[in-house]
């Protein structure tokens, strides 16, 4: 791949890190109109196309050979710039919660992770990297990370990055294995004051499951969770409900343990359907999550240079348990060296996934977070490939 046309040409004054720095900041207004972009027009997961698009403008526009409908998936996108042995993956999220809008804030995700490629882009060939920044679809409940690593992302990368804000800076993720299931009850319908001995409720089937659920919590380790919403249980407070569906997730420390507690999960919703004659569907809506591997030599790297740009760590506690939080990015964690620290944008008490926390996502704090997520991990990749040295003249050829 040839020189980037929109990346100004490294001078041989400073060090590899100082040029990438010098290359997000040229792009901080374009990076945080990108960001703002992304938060007005929220899409969930599996429908991001207007993201899909936006997102990978500014890589076009640098040089970077970018692949649309990457691997067959319609809002899934690669970008790569570079022909270095060592392999950087940068991975930008860009769906938003139904209902909720960005409020877990994958606008900062997409716009911190193009801006560190912008960063890379400047240096690439001086520091031996291959810049590749995967568009990943559907991390809300979808799995698109998973559907990509099936179909063949992400191989032989050296490490892969992304920054997740939060309310405050915590450098380890910590997530759990989590399932995430589609119930359906049918039954039958019948007028439910002339013939409510002719009905088979499928809203009793849930309210039977959830009881069941909830006992079972008392023996349920410390950590698990089992949490779900009913989407629907009817239609008319006259007519017997004939069908009841909901979403359901489980989760445990690693997918082992969460292989064992979803089998008694799924007896609970069995339970409802035996109690009330109902059908039961369980239908997957994606591959589970997988725990995070944390490669703590790239994570030692960020520590550093995200305290070198100022940032502080919160220690363990309330404001820092976003790090729990299950992510498909624990799935490539298993695959190739990653990590997914979480950057925070001053929110609290807000926390994510609430419409307060939305708010905070575009702003003064959040562009902070978003550049220095940025810089952040342009550095570590730059650690990663052991590449950051002094420049001296004669290091770079003559700008085209």
């Amino acid at each position: 791949m040839g020189t980037a046309t929109g990346v100004v040409p490294v001078t041989a004054t400073g060090t590899l890190k100082e040029a990438a720095r010098r290359e997000v900041d040229r792009h901080a207004d374009a990076l945080t109109a990108l960001s703002e972009r992304l938060h007005a027009d929220p899409e969930t997961a599996w429908e991001e196309h207007r993201a899909a698009a936006a997102v990978p403008e500014l890589l076009d526009r640098a040089g970077f050979d970018v692949t649309p409908s990457y691997l067959g998936l319609d809002t899934a996108f690669l970008a790569r710039f570079g022909s270095g042995p060592t392999r950087i993956a940068l991975c930008a999220e860009y769906d938003a919660l139904p209902g909720l809008g960005h409020a877990c804030g994958h606008n900062l995700i997409a716009a911190s992770s193009i801006g560190a490629a912008l960063g890379l882009a400047a240096v690439a060939d001086e520091a031996g990297i291959t810049v590749e920044v995967y568009g990943t679809p559907a991390e809300e409940g979808g799995g698109g990370k998973i559907e990509m690593l099936d179909r063949g992302a992400f191989a032989g990368v050296d490490l892969a990055m992304m920054v997740h804000p939060a309310p405050v800076d915590v450098a380890e993720a910590r997530p759990f294995a989590v399932s995430h299931s589609k119930i359906s009850y049918k039954g039958k319908s019948a007028h439910a004051a002339a013939y409510p001995e002719a009905g088979v409720n499928a809203a009793d089937a849930f309210t039977v499951a959830q009881v069941a659920i909830g006992l079972l919590r008392q023996q349920l380790p410390a950590s698990a969770r089992v949490h779900g919403v009913v989407t629907h249980a009817g239609d008319a407070p006259n007519a017997i409900p004939e069908r009841a569906s909901g979403r359901w997730y489980v989760r445990a420390e690693t997918l082992a343990e969460l292989a064992e507690l979803e089998a008694r999960v799924m007896r609970a919703f069995e339970a409802g359907a035996l109690a009330t004659g109902c059908d039961l569907t369980v239908e997957p809506e994606s591959k589970p999550y997988a725990e995070f591997r944390t490669d703590e030599s790239a994570l030692g790297h960020y520590r550093a240079n995200a305290r070198a740009l100022g940032r502080e760590f919160a220690p363990p506690g309330q404001s820092a348990r976003m790090n729990r939080a299950s992510t498909d990015m624990g799935n490539v964690s298993q695959v190739v060296p990653a990590i997914h620290p979480y950057i925070g944008i001053g929110s609290l008490p807000a926390t994510n996934h609430q419409h307060e926390f939305a708010a905070f996502c575009v702003g003064g704090q959040a562009e902070r977070a978003l550049l220095d997520g940025a810089v952040a991990l342009a550095w570590t990749a730059v650690d990663r490939a052991g590449a950051d040295r002094t420049l001296s003249p004669g290091d770079f050829p003559d700008p085209r």
